[in-house]
């Protein structure tokens, strides 16, 4: 039986004791009462910083879109000696691709939620009909995707995928390898590659454009252990880094992140990152070289500092690029098709704006790395997809997924009239 007392004989119990002892008894439940009320009692909350106010002037403006169709090839322009071919036509939402040594393609459907696989076995230059299957279904918002130990890896909305892959390209029943991650929101696409160090690194958007979320995973870069149970924020402060990889030469963790919109046509610029963990990055409240944002809310500043001294303490840019042209794929170059020169340095898909008076994106660029393997500057390498006709501005191309080809060549995506491109470099012939 439990010796406990009800409170009448506790009431009883405490009038029979000897009154020095209840003084005693009384004054230390006082004494105890205080100290909680004051350690109950709510800590002000300094104010928010004052900002002077901002006006921003935003211009919603969506080139129209067309279709493909083969005369538009005429339109696009590459360097001087590089010619620009089709692979395949008609594929869907074509998005992200992972090109096996084999020469066999891995490519994700994000709005089919699937993953096909491509493959040029006559050697024409062409995935034709023929040489295309779907290996994978029912993948919601399936995107980035990567290989290792004979499985590919998926992410979809909230779930990496894994699946054992067979010689002729086709895919097992896929099993979850990690789940729980944040909502798609406003940035349903993910990025995902293994790291130099054998970990799996997958990019998870914010679910609005300019506000902090709920979720610590959101607008981060997570690192997640080989086994999937286990997993950390290895840089925060990235509104919707889709595109990253690790320079082939350095291991130098770069990732370009999309700014936010309605900020005006300039700001914030697309941001190449040098990614290091533990580190922010400053969306929402900074851009760029540590330049606060005058048109985010100042109030959600943890700690209530001013922009000024919160974006000190985040990590600056390493190149900008023209605003709202939205990085979606990056990939560094390992081939020897191209000019030596071209060797490690990074090519990026934009897939184009859409509130910007001159619209920006719509190609694909190339980030030049000096001689001592370090950023130096971007440049386009794939124009032409956007253009005005009178003053209509037209598009015919989202571009989306990069990736090098066996040969050399580069592939790139368009998700919009479902087209896979190729550039060769033929020195003019």
């Amino acid at each position: 039986m439990k010796n406990h007392w009800n409170r009448p004989q506790a009431r009883h119990a405490l009038l029979t004791l000897p009154l020095t002892l209840r003084l005693s008894v009384t004054l230390g439940l006082s004494a105890a009462l205080t100290l909680a009320s004051a350690q109950q009692a709510p800590t002000p909350r300094p104010l928010p910083a004052p900002e002077p106010p901002a006006t921003v002037t935003a211009t919603r403006n969506e080139p129209t879109a067309q279709a493909f169709t083969p005369d538009k090839l005429g339109r696009l322009k590459v360097p001087a000696g590089f010619q620009l071919s089709v692979m395949a036509t008609d594929l869907g939402n074509a998005r992200m691709m992972h090109v096996m040594p084999d020469g066999g393609v891995y490519l994700t459907r994000r709005a089919q939620g699937d993953i096909w696989y491509l493959k040029d076995r006559n050697n024409d230059g062409k995935f034709e009909a023929t040489e295309r299957k779907q290996v994978a279904s029912d993948l919601k918002l399936v995107h980035g995707l990567d290989v290792r130990g004979g499985k590919l890896y998926a992410v979809g909305e909230k779930t990496i995928y894994v699946m054992d892959m067979a010689r002729d390209g086709t895919l097992s029943v896929p099993r979850v390898f990690a789940d729980g991650f944040p909502d798609a929101g406003q940035h349903p696409a993910r990025g995902l590659k293994w790291g130099p160090d054998g970990f799996l690194y997958a990019s998870f958007g914010s679910t609005n454009n300019d506000a902090p979320g709920q979720n610590p995973e959101e607008a981060t870069m997570l690192r997640i252990r080989p086994d999937g149970q286990w997993r950390e924020v290895y840089a925060r402060g990235l509104r919707h880094t889709i595109g990253f990889g690790w320079h082939p030469v350095t291991k130098t963790f770069y990732g370009f992140d999309q700014g936010s919109d309605w900020h005006g046509d300039n700001i914030p610029p697309e941001e190449l990152n040098t990614l290091e963990r533990g580190k922010n990055y400053g969306w929402p409240f900074c851009y760029g070289a540590k330049n606060p944002d005058p048109y985010t809310n100042s109030s959600q500043i943890p700690g209530r500092i001013t922009k000024a001294e919160y974006c000190a303490g985040t990590q600056g840019s390493t190149l900008n690029y023209t605003a709202h042209a939205a990085a979606i794929g990056l990939n560094f170059y390992t081939g020897t098709q191209f000019p030596a020169e071209y060797r490690n340095d990074a090519f990026v898909a934009f897939r184009g704006s859409w509130n910007r008076t001159e619209p920006s994106g719509y190609e694909i660029a190339r980030v030049v790395f000096d001689a001592q393997n370090k950023p130096e500057r971007m440049e386009p390498f794939v124009t032409g997809f956007v253009y005005q006709d009178g003053n209509e501005w037209k598009q015919f191309g989202r571009v989306a997924g990069v990736a090098t080809y066996t040969d050399g060549s580069l592939l790139f995506t368009d998700d919009q009239s479902g087209v896979i491109y190729r550039v060769r470099y033929t020195g003019g012939q």
